[in-house]
């Protein structure tokens, strides 16, 4: 291996060599305590150190690295404790993640690193996120982001690469083709030559590294950050390597020609660098050995530290009280001053308000800027704003809602507007398993608010129209939001930029511009998890949200005669179940009206739980109605019949006379 060509200094040289043994031997330490059953799983890095030690030596401590399984690497040259990195990976509390992930599965701001999920290509996107930030905050720091050469082929990959090629964000792609995903062969995985063509689709400079000679990793990755910090774009870097050692051990290597496993065993770039060094007497001998036992040492006492550490102990409220980031909120008060306006306009003004209030927000979404979004929520934002914080987007919603937690992991605000809700199940994985997990899993908050665009009676067909607010409310860690008038709109909305939690806001696209009210005209907030009693009578009490509310409104307003408790939950996750009880108890039957179609969604759980902790105040079933199990038609006609609108009335008459 050629090293002469590079010219490094003899010290730093001598503190690659180190960082490159440290996690070759905690691997080799690691893989014993596999064997002996002190551990539960291990992805071994052993061939791959160069890349990741090469990269992290060039980067600056306050630049952030997204690193994979097998980037320990990444992890111990920013000098993490390694009694904290045995912890982890024991599952115990000094770890990063208090047990509830494991391995690589975690980031820490502390040393700027952001771990993996196992979808592996979200990550792509967030590192967007990240470098968009340091680009608005005008700081001059790259971002590294980590991945094999299997997720190259996933869409987040094509995605994230499009983006930061787009916004011209300071980002290394570092691609490590270690030539098998798991098991599979790169010529079964994609048909060109190298990673690094794939730049050229997306107008990026790229560039192919020998990944297993530190010298021309560090070398190179310190040039390339050194040129992006003043000029910043983005880099796609394929690191030619090998994985000596299976995807985890469980999965071994036979699938691997023993020739292949020989050539490259010869490339190591442990032993290769240590020979090296010890040729040109930057190393000698007596130093070799003593650095071993230096770090034999550490590791064997980190690792004393972590076994030595009480086992968690289940604590219930804590895992519940884990879920979200504790959000004070702050209550303004609505003015005396109102203006008559449509749901459509207050919304926009409750995100004019916050754009005002906060700086470091950012809008994004596919048309958001001069053409104001398709329903015109952010018409004239750009001009009041600015085009750096109301930014269109590609149509890849993917690596827009991972950019979206890179800007909160940044330290800044995110709206996304979902073009139409719909859109969102292209969106789904980085929204239910990133956003979602990330404050339980290791503490890191995601301040975005997604805007969902939902529901039907436009005529808009099955891909325009869905009101797939479930889809959101069973994954713990989300927020979901859902007003029904234009005052709840406004002061609900304040309230979920503020939040510092993921928030799903849907906002019904017929009541847009079909639904007026006299809403205060100053930045209030309205708390979440309060639903509002909009009607109050001791015959039966009817529970709804969204468009629902006024289907029920409109019902109750031909016959004068029922006297109905009228609940608009307002918000489904938190849900005010206390208010649902509180009416059941008075008046004996409960009926509940949704949109979306019946099965699994939101009234199924209402029900549940007021047959559970209210059965003896009840008179009649509990009564679910919702919209056909069909998808949403085109046709009016069709579409009128399929809304539960249309069943409403018949079921609460039959509701009342039970």
């Amino acid at each position: 291996m050629d090293y002469k060509q590079f010219q490094v200094a003899e010290s730093m040289q001598l503190t690659l060599y180190k960082a490159l043994l440290r996690p070759r031997m905690i691997e080799e330490k690691m893989l014993i305590l596999l064997r002996q059953g002190r551990i539960s799983k291990w992805f071994s890095g052993i061939g791959q150190e160069a890349i990741s030690v090469g990269v992290t030596s060039a980067m600056q401590q306050e630049e952030y690295i997204l690193p994979m399984h097998r980037n320990l690497g990444v992890f111990t040259t920013r000098d993490i404790p390694l009694h904290r990195l045995f912890a982890q990976w024991q599952g115990k509390a000094s770890g990063f993640t208090n047990g509830r992930d494991r391995s690589f599965h975690f980031g820490t701001q502390a040393y700027k690193i952001i771990g993996m999920i196992s979808h592996l290509g979200p990550q792509l996107g967030v590192a967007d996120g990240i470098a968009l930030a340091h680009k608005l905050k005008k700081e001059k720091c790259v971002t590294a982001v980590f991945t094999g050469e299997g997720a190259t082929s996933e869409g987040d990959f094509h995605e994230a690469l499009n983006v930061a090629s787009v916004w011209n964000l300071p980002v290394l792609f570092c691609v490590e083709n270690n030539g098998y995903g798991l098991s599979t062969p790169t010529n079964e995985q994609f048909s060109c030559t190298d990673i690094a063509d794939k730049g050229i689709g997306y107008g990026m400079e790229s560039h192919i590294i020998d990944g297993n000679n530190i010298l021309e990793v560090y070398t190179k990755i310190d040039t390339l950050c050194k040129d992006i910090r003043n000029n910043p774009r983005p880099m796609l870097l394929e690191f030619k390597t090998f994985r000596m050692r299976g995807h985890e051990e469980a999965s071994g290597t036979k699938y691997v020609p023993q020739d292949i496993m020989d050539t490259w065993a010869a490339k190591d770039p442990l032993d290769n660098f240590e020979a090296h060094l010890l040729s040109i007497g930057v190393l000698s001998e007596s130093e070799r050995v003593t650095l071993k036992q230096e770090i034999r040492a550490e590791i064997e006492g980190s690792l004393k530290i972590a076994f030595d550490e009480e086992a968690i102990i289940f604590n219930e409220s804590k895992e519940l009280g884990s879920v979200y980031q504790k959000f004070d909120f702050k209550e303004v008060k609505p003015s005396i001053h109102k203006k008559n306006i449509r749901l459509v306009d207050a919304i926009s003004d409750g995100l004019r308000g916050a754009m005002e209030h906060y700086d470091n927000l950012v809008i994004m979404g596919q048309d958001v800027a001069e053409y104001g979004g398709v329903f015109k929520i952010t018409d004239g934002f750009v001009a009041a704003f600015g085009k750096e914080r109301v930014r269109n987007t590609p149509i890849c919603e993917s690596a827009i809602v991972s950019a979206a937690m890179g800007l909160s992991i940044n330290g800044m605000k995110a709206v996304m507007e979902m073009q139409f809700a719909d859109f969102a199940s292209s969106g789904f994985n980085p929204i239910v398993n990133y956003l979602a997990k990330s404050y339980y899993r290791w503490g890191e908050n995601a301040d975005v608010v997604i805007r969902m665009p939902c529901g039907g009676g436009v005529a808009a067909g099955p891909f325009h129209s869905q009101t797939n607010e479930a889809w959101f409310t069973k994954t713990p860690g989300l927020k979901v939001v859902y007003p029904a008038f234009p005052s709840d709109a406004k002061g609900l909305l304040a309230t979920a930029i503020d939040d510092p939690n993921p928030v799903l806001f849907f906002e019904h696209k017929a009541l847009y511009r079909s639904v007026y009210e006299d809403v205060p005209t100053n930045n209030y907030t309205i708390p979440f998890g309060k639903a509002n009693l909009l009607k109050q009578g001791a015959q039966v009490s009817i529970v709804s949200y969204g468009a629902g509310v006024h289907w029920a409104l409109e019902v109750l307003s031909l016959h004068s005669n029922i006297q109905a408790d009228l609940l608009d939950l307002r918000t489904l996750q938190p849900l005010d179940i206390e208010s649902i009880y509180t009416s059941v108890k008075k008046t004996g039957k409960l009926i509940i009206l949704q949109e979306d179609s019946l099965f699994g969604g939101i009234a199924s759980d209402i029900a549940a739980s007021v047959m559970e902790n209210c059965f003896e105040n009840l008179d009649a079933p509990v009564k679910r109605v919702g919209s056909l199990e069909t998808p949403i038609p085109f046709n009016a006609e069709l579409e009128r019949n399929y809304l539960a609108k249309s069943r409403f009335e018949k079921e609460l008459l039959a509701l009342i006379a039970y």
